[in-house]
């Protein structure tokens, strides 16, 4: 069974996040063995700087580094990725798991983004189109996401 990580800075803080982020998580363990990894968010000015903005993004960055687990294939979400159908992310995951890898580790950056460094070690950097989420409701997108990708693979009726 493929294992996937989520490093995603910050904590859920709203209930209705963390119970459909729990939702998704009950669902997946029919198809993968999933592990959520949240990072401390760092915290700016009201009006920051690009220097202060940078500072955040690297403190999150090492961060993030830290956890990352060695062997993994590495997917940061950042606006600029690759936009992918919800068939074509499942087809990736499986080409993922036939190249030989057993672990997935997706990233998800904090309230100013991933670090330069940060997207640089992805395999794949991945968006979801050009609008802009709070990060901690793309948690739940992104969970969403891969359980359709899953369900897609193994012909669930999930996916329409």
């Amino acid at each position: 069974m493929i294992k996937v990580n989520v490093i995603a800075v910050g904590k859920l803080k709203e209930k209705y996040l963390r119970d459909a982020c729990e939702e998704y998580l009950k669902r997946l363990k029919a198809f993968a063995k999933l592990n959520i990894i949240e990072i401390n968010e760092y915290r700016a000015s009201d009006n920051p700087s690009e220097s202060e903005l940078e500072t955040v993004k690297s403190k999150e960055g090492e961060a993030i580094k830290a956890k990352l687990p060695k062997g993994s294939f590495v997917i940061p979400m950042c606006i600029e990725g690759k936009q992918l159908s919800s068939e074509e992310i499942s087809a990736k995951l499986e080409d993922i798991s036939i190249k030989g890898f057993s672990e997935i580790t997706f990233i998800i950056g904090g309230s100013f983004g991933l670090s330069e460094e940060i997207k640089a070690l992805g395999d794949l950097r991945l968006s979801f189109g050009k609008i802009t989420l709070p990060h901690q409701l793309m948690r739940v997108v992104l969970l969403e996401q891969i359980y359709r990708a899953f369900s897609i693979s193994n012909n669930s009726r999930y996916h329409k």
